[in-house]
C-alpha cells in the first residue's frame, strides 16, 4: 500500500502542477490595430442627418426604404438562393467545426478497448492459448504554455471573421441585385421614351415624304428624316440588349436559369430618396462588416504567435489505463484479471536548426501583414463613404439640372417644328432639336436611376441599413 501511495504522489504533483501553469499563454496581448480617422466626414451633403450610435442604426431590410414591391420580392430571394450568400454560409458553418475541434484537445481523450487472441508455440513449443482482454484507457495533454487554448482563439477569431464575411457577401449580393434593378428599370424607363419618340420620328419621316413628293421640301430633308428614324430603332434595340443583360445578372443573383427568370417591365416612377443618417468615422469601423472580419483576422493572427512561441516550451502528457485480460471469459472478470496503469511522459525538443524560430518570425510576419490589411480596409472604407456622399451630393444637384435643360429642349423642339412647318428654318435645325430634346429626357432618366444606385451603395459602404427612432 505505501509503495502505491509512493507511485501516486509525483504523478499527482504533475497533475496539480499542469492545472496551475494551465493558464500561461505566450501570445501578445490583442488590441484593434490604431487606424487614421477623422471626427466627421468631408463630402457631407448640406442638412443631412447624423445618425446615432452605432448600434442604434439596424441593419435590417433596408430595401424596403425604396417602396418598391417587387424589388423587395427579389432581394428576399437573395438570402435563401444566391450561390456566393450559400458559399460564405457553408464557409461560417466549417469555421464553427473548427472551432470545436480545437476546443476538444483541451479536454482528455478516453478510449475503450477490447479483444480475443489465439496463439501456438510451434513444434518446439507445444500447447495452444486463448486471451482475451478489455481496457479502458485515457490521456491527457495539460495546455501549460497556452498551445491548445491559443489554438482555439485563433479558430474562435478566423469563426467571426468568417462570420463577418458572410454578411458582407449577403449585403453585396443585395445591394448588387438592388443597383441592376434600378438600372433595369431605368433602362425601360428610356426605351418607353425612345418608342414614344420612334413613333413621332414616324409621323416626322411621312411629313417630310409628303413634302418631298409635293415638291416643298429637297430630299436632302427626306434622308435626314429616315436616318434618324433609323439611329432610335437602333438605340432602341441597344436598349433591350442592355436590358437582357441585367435581367441575366439579376437571375443569377436570386439563383435562378436566366432562362426560367423574368421581370415584367412596367411603368417606372422613381420614388424619393431614401434620407441617410450618417455615422461619424469611428462608428463606421463598428458597422463594416469587412472591417470586422478583417480585425478578426489580426486576433486569430495575434493568437497564432502564441502558438508558435509555446513550441519553445516541453510538452507534458498524463496517461491511465485499466484493462482486464484473463484465458477463458469466465475469468475475464476476476479481481486477480485487473491490471492498471499511470504514466506522466515529457518531451522537449532540444535542436531543430532554427524551426521554431522561424514559425515564430513567420507568424509575426502574418500578424503584421494582417494588421496592414485591417488599416487598408478601414481606409478604403472611409475613401468609399466620401466617394458615395459627393455622388450623392452632385447627383441631387445634376438631377436639378438635368430636369430644366429637359424642360428648356422640349420647348426649343416644338418652335423650331412650328418654323419648320412655316417654312422659316431647314430640316436639319428640326433634326438638331429633336436629337436634342431626347437626349435630355434620357439624361433625366439615367441621373434618377444614378442617385437609387447611389443611395443603394451609400448603404452599402455604411455597413448595412439604418433605422432611425
Amino acid at each position: 500500500m505505501n509503495t502505491m501511495t509512493t507511485t501516486r504522489t509525483p504523478l499527482a504533483a504533475a497533475a496539480v502542477l499542469a492545472f496551475l501553469l494551465s493558464a500561461c499563454a505566450h501570445a501578445p496581448n490583442a488590441e484593434a490595430p490604431t487606424v487614421p480617422t477623422s471626427a466627421s466626414f468631408k463630402e457631407v451633403p448640406p442638412g443631412w442627418i447624423t445618425a446615432a450610435p452605432a448600434d442604434a442604426l439596424d441593419r435590417g431590410p433596408w430595401w424596403t426604404l425604396f417602396n418598391d414591391a417587387a424589388l423587395n420580392e427579389l432581394v428576399q430571394r437573395v438570402e435563401v438562393s444566391n450561390q456566393n450568400v450559400a458559399a460564405a454560409a457553408a464557409s461560417y458553418a466549417q469555421a464553427q467545426a473548427l472551432v470545436r475541434e480545437q476546443r476538444a484537445s483541451l479536454f482528455p481523450t478516453l478510449s475503450l478497448s477490447g479483444g480475443a487472441s489465439r496463439s501456438s508455440g510451434g513444434s518446439s513449443l507445444p500447447g495452444t492459448g486463448t486471451k482475451y482482454q478489455i481496457g479502458l484507457g485515457g490521456s491527457w495533454e495539460p495546455d501549460l504554455w497556452g498551445r491548445l487554448s491559443g489554438g482555439v482563439n485563433a479558430a474562435g477569431a478566423k469563426a467571426q471573421a468568417s462570420a463577418a464575411d458572410l454578411a458582407s457577401a449577403r449585403l453585396a449580393a443585395q445591394g448588387e441585385l438592388a443597383t441592376n434593378y434600378f438600372s433595369l428599370r431605368e433602362t425601360d424607363a428610356e426605351a418607353a421614351l425612345l418608342r414614344t419618340t420612334i413613333s413621332a420620328y414616324e409621323q416626322s419621316a411621312r411629313i417630310t415624304k409628303n413634302r418631298y413628293d409635293a415638291g416643298i421640301a429637297p430630299k436632302s430633308d427626306l434622308l435626314q428624316a429616315q436616318t434618324q428614324l433609323a439611329n432610335a430603332k437602333a438605340d432602341l434595340a441597344g436598349l433591350e440588349q442592355q436590358r437582357a443583360k441585367l435581367e441575366h445578372a439579376m437571375a443569377v443573383l436570386v439563383g435562378e436559369a436566366p432562362a426560367n427568370f423574368a421581370v415584367v417591365p412596367v411603368e417606372w416612377k422613381p420614388s424619393p430618396i431614401p434620407a441617410v443618417p450618417l455615422v461619424v468615422p469611428s462608428a463606421l469601423v463598428q458597422r463594416r462588416p469587412d472591417i470586422a472580419a478583417a480585425e478578426r483576422r489580426v486576433a486569430a493572427a495575434n493568437a497564432s504567435i502564441g502558438v508558435a512561441r509555446a513550441a519553445f516550451f516541453p510538452t507534458f502528457n498524463l496517461s491511465g489505463n485499466h484493462g482486464l485480460g484473463a484465458a477463458s471469459i469466465g475469468d475475464l472478470f476476476s479481481a486477480s484479471a485487473a491490471t492498471w496503469s499511470l504514466g506522466l511522459s515529457l518531451a522537449q525538443t532540444l535542436f531543430d536548426a532554427g524551426t521554431r524560430s522561424a514559425r515564430v518570425d513567420e507568424a509575426r510576419g502574418a500578424w503584421e501583414q494582417s494588421v496592414a490589411q485591417y488599416r487598408q480596409t478601414v481606409l478604403t472604407a472611409f475613401q468609399e463613404v466620401e466617394d458615395q456622399l459627393a455622388a450623392a451630393r452632385v447627383l441631387e444637384q445634376q438631377e436639378a439640372l438635368r430636369r430644366q435643360a429637359s424642360e428648356a429642349a422640349d420647348q426649343t423642339e416644338q418652335q423650331v417644328m412650328n418654323r419648320y412647318n412655316a417654312g422659316q428654318v431647314s430640316y436639319t435645325e428640326v433634326v438638331t432639336a429633336q436629337v436634342s430634346a431626347m437626349s435630355a429626357r434620357r439624361a433625366v432618366a439615367q441621373i434618377a436611376a444614378s442617385r437609387q444606385n447611389a443611395a443603394v451603395a451609400l448603404i452599402r459602404v455604411l455597413g448595412g441599413g439604418w433605422k432611425v427612432s
